[in-house]
């Protein structure tokens, strides 16, 4: 009887944690969200905004989103890789801690400090104000930066303790033996396992890498003389960035893996093309990111060549077994559709349709003329507010039940994908028409596209808001209840 509550009380203690990062993922997301639409609204001068503080906004609303993606990707993970191998609430909180005082270093940097050198910091440019921020600003920025990375860096590593503990080591847990045919499919390691194995590879070398290079840019704040080659400091900055936003959404996946099977009634197959997109993308995620540097003349052609190359592999493998998965799941399955699976469905899509934009700004012809463009924060918006956000709300509304067929929660489901789809289109028509990114002020002919992206913001706001709201009203019951499972 003691092992029995002593279990229950366990599994209440990491249910509440989970919730406790749904909330403050919920909070952020949508402060993140309000700042975005405010730099719409000022591009679209339907109210007035000083280009000094609307590159603050944009500086607090990328690293915001980014973190807030990480934060959210890593509940879903952790909710779900803990079925299957030991890991620590302590250390998940302990993440969640670190979280929030990055975040309010961070958030003062850029409010009270001015601090405005865009989220992916490059060197020296934190070093380089023109007196709109000072040393201490920047230092605020980067060690709230830091902060956050030690945080995830320490779930991380506890995840790889677990599945080392249950799998005997990374490659068993990846299913590489599957993926070449050297074991059989039905002793493979779960979609959940497979997935989270992949996440705490990369990301344990992104996290290094970034933090090495936020090291040297903190000592370069107050000791000028010591300098780095700021080619290979942002080659280091793009590896970090684009591996951590990447395995946002390759974390928030594994809630299609888990939720859609509970309503369809049919278990997600985990078979050798399954495995073998994992283990492909494994490799491809810490080499991809050179189509970030396709502009950089000083790169070697050979990096810049196979950037463009990896970039039109690289999202496939997964997300061809992921959208073949998901459709295979729900044919003829009989399946009434709730807001949970609803979510995770459009999360796939958002997904998918994101990554052609992508492919095609990873070629460099097209790079050339459409990287410094609105077309890239389009193909971004797609697979991140469309894919990554619609799981992340999708696990949100499975934790709190009943799931509806009609009511409140569907109207904030249509505002969100209509507006967002309203808002990233809007993004895309821009970028075709060279329309720049990153300005503060726009012209005449610049602002219908700004003013139909702002009304699009607003309703996918509006939307976001309401099933927040849901989360946060059935919260109470949801840390009580039974996984769905």
């Amino acid at each position: 009887m003691t092992m029995e509550v002593t279990a229950g009380r366990v599994a209440l203690n990491a249910r509440a944690a989970v919730l406790a990062y749904l909330a403050v993922s919920g909070i952020v997301l949508l402060l993140m969200m309000l700042l975005g639409l405010t730099m719409r609204l000022a591009q679209a001068q339907w109210i007035d905004v000083e280009p000094d503080f609307f590159y603050v906004v944009m500086t607090m609303h990328g690293a915001g989103m980014v973190g807030i993606a990480g934060l959210s990707g890593a509940a879903v993970m952790w909710h779900f890789v803990r079925r299957h191998v030991p890991v620590s609430t302590a250390v998940f909180l302990v993440n969640l801690v670190f979280f929030l005082i990055g975040a309010v270093l961070i958030l003062g940097a850029g409010f009270i400090g001015g601090f405005g050198a865009g989220w992916t910091f490059l060197f020296p440019l934190p070093a380089h104000s023109g007196e709109l921020w000072s040393a201490n600003a920047a230092a605020a920025y980067l060690v709230g930066l830091m902060i956050i990375g030690v945080g995830f860096l320490l779930l991380h590593l506890d995840i790889a303790r677990g599945i080392l503990s249950v799998y005997g080591g990374l490659g068993a847990a990846l299913g590489v033996k599957q993926a070449f045919g050297l074991a059989p499919e039905k002793g493979g390691p779960p979609p959940a396992v497979a997935a989270s194995t992949m996440v705490l590879i990369v990301n344990i070398l992104g996290i290094a890498l970034g933090a090495a290079v936020l090291v040297v840019s903190l000592v370069n704040l107050y000791v000028p003389s010591f300098t780095f080659n700021a080619l290979a400091a942002k080659n280091m900055i793009y590896f970090f960035g684009h591996v951590f936003i990447n395995a946002t959404i390759y974390m928030a996946v594994i809630a299609v893996y888990e939720i859609l099977p509970v309503y369809t009634h049919r278990p997600w197959k985990a078979n050798r093309a399954f495995y073998f997109a994992w283990v492909l993308s494994t490799a491809m995620v810490l080499t991809v990111y050179t189509h970030h540097l396709l502009m950089d003349f000083a790169m070697p052609a050979w990096a810049l060549v196979a950037g463009q190359i990896i970039s039109w592999l690289s999202g496939l493998p997964v997300l061809l077994v992921t959208a073949f998965g998901t459709l295979a799941n729900v044919y003829r399955s009989g399946l009434r559709w709730n807001l949970a699976a609803a979510l995770v469905f459009v999360g796939v899509a958002g997904w998918a349709i994101g990554v052609i934009p992508a492919i095609a700004d990873g070629t460099i012809a097209v790079n050339s003329v459409m990287h410094n463009t609105q077309w890239v924060p389009g193909h971004f918006h797609t697979y991140l507010l469309l894919g990554m956000v619609a799981m992340m709300l999708g696990f949100t509304a499975y934790l709190t039940r009943p799931q509806p067929r009609y009511g409140l929660g569907w109207i904030g489901f249509w505002l969100y994908v209509g507006g967002g789809t309203l808002f990233v289109l809007a993004f895309l028509l821009a970028g075709s028409e060279s329309v720049p990114r990153r300005y503060a002020v726009h012209v005449a002919s610049w602002l219908p596209y700004d003013r139909v992206g702002s009304v699009g913001a607003a309703l996918a706001v509006t939307g976001v808001l309401i099933l927040i709201a849901r989360f946060f009203a059935g919260v109470r019951t949801a840390a009580q209840a039974e996984d769905p499972a």
